[in-house]
Parts: structure tokens; C-alpha cells; sequence
């Protein structure tokens, strides 16, 4: 199977004023492109992935032969995470707040949203160097915020401290933000929450509740 670079749902200046087009286009087409040219590369000459879905691809990534594991754990999460990465955001106007289940599970996890916020605002401002930010359903059904390093994620069997299911994750690498915000991670962090979607979010945590995961 040869993976290809989705089209966004939305333009690439839609996330202004909080995320700007210039990054958004370079982030897209350059650096979430470059990841699934070196996938593809990887898989091409392995065929024990070949076939395999990129979700079976991050879960199972601690079985993949020594000679590709390091490539198929930095390309393989950095695309799987950018798929999802663009879907939990929209256009601001086109936003609303947690709703329904998702928002019931974030007051009985965190106490409040504003809770929930802050810890996943620190978990995403302290990730040493460069690496993810998620919220998380783990298998008993409670919500949970970890950090990744790189591009993995915490689907990753064997290597995350954490194991859940992503609901929201941000990229805390530079190339995420530092046009627009340079050395200013927690600006670009809290203005994040100003394009987050939340109908995304609530069905990735019916999903997960299903026993799926989000649909990227």
C-alpha cells in the first residue's frame, strides 16, 4: 500500500489569525509530504508492511524489522499524526465548544474545561524540544492528557508512556509555528484552542467509546 498526502478540509489561510498560511502551506506540502515520501520508501522494500493499513502500521510499530523500525516510527507517526492534526482544526467561525458526551467525560475527568485546558496546555508547553500534545480515551473510558516526543504517538504499543486512543493532538515541533510565533510556544499553544473542532473531537470519542478509533 502507498500512502499519499490528504487534501485539508479546509484552505490554507482559514486558520488565521492563530495559524498562518504560510505555515500551514509549508507544513502540508513540505514536511507531512516528506514523511509519507519516506514511508513509502520504507514500505517498498519491507513486505511485512506491505498491505498493512497506517493505523496497523503506528500500533504495531514495535515489530517492524530493526532496519526500517527507526524510519517507520519517525514517518509513519509523523504521518498518521498530521492526518489527524489537520482534522482537529477548522476555521474559527466554524467552531463551538465541547458538547454531549465528550464534554460530560472532560468535567468527570478534569473537573472543568478550563482544567482540562491548563494541563494540556503545560503538557504541551514542557515537552522538551519537539514533539505532541494529546488528549486521550484510555480503555476504560477516562480521558487522559500525555506528550510524545518526535512523532510518536500514543497508540504506539511498546513505546508510549501512556497508552490511550487520540481524541486532540498539537504538534509543539518549530516548524508547527515558529513563522508566526517564533520562541513564543505558549502563545501559538492557547491560541490553538481558537481553531480546535470540536465536532471532530466529540466523534472521535464516540468512536473510541465503540471500540474504533478517530478516522483520519
Amino acid at each position: 500500500m502507498s500512502f499519499s498526502l490528504p487534501v485539508l478540509p479546509y484552505e490554507y489561510a482559514a486558520l488565521e489569525p492563530y495559524i498562518d498560511a504560510t505555515t500551514m502551506n509549508i507544513h502540508h506540502t513540505k514536511h507531512h509530504q516528506a514523511y509519507i515520501n519516506n514511508l513509502n520508501g520504507a514500505i517498498e522494500k519491507t513486505a511485512e508492511l506491505k498491505g498493512k493499513t497506517l493505523e496497523e502500521i503506528v500500533q504495531e510499530v514495535s515489530s517492524v524489522p530493526a532496519e526500517v523500525k527507526t524510519v517507520v516510527r519517525n514517518n509513519g507517526g509523523g504521518h498518521w499524526n498530521h492526518c489527524f492534526f489537520w482534522k482537529c482544526m477548522s476555521s474559527p467561525s466554524d467552531t463551538a465548544g465541547p458538547m454531549g458526551d465528550l464534554k460530560e467525560a472532560i468535567e468527570k475527568s478534569f473537573g472543568s474545561m478550563d482544567e482540562m485546558k491548563a494541563k494540556f496546555n503545560a503538557a504541551a508547553a514542557g515537552r522538551f524540544g519537539s514533539g505532541w500534545a494529546w488528549l486521550g480515551c484510555k480503555d476504560d473510558g477516562s480521558l487522559v492528557i500525555t506528550s510524545t516526543p518526535n512523532q510518536d504517538n500514543p497508540m504506539m504499543s511498546g513505546l508510549a508512556e501512556e497508552m490511550c486512543k487520540p481524541v486532540l493532538g498539537l504538534d509543539v515541533w518549530e516548524h508547527a509555528y515558529y513563522l508566526k510565533y517564533q520562541n513564543r510556544r505558549p502563545e501559538y499553544i492557547a491560541n490553538f484552542w481558537n481553531v480546535v473542532n470540536w465536532e471532530y473531537l466529540s466523534e472521535n470519542y464516540q468512536a473510541i467509546k465503540a471500540g474504533g478509533t478517530a478516522k483520519i
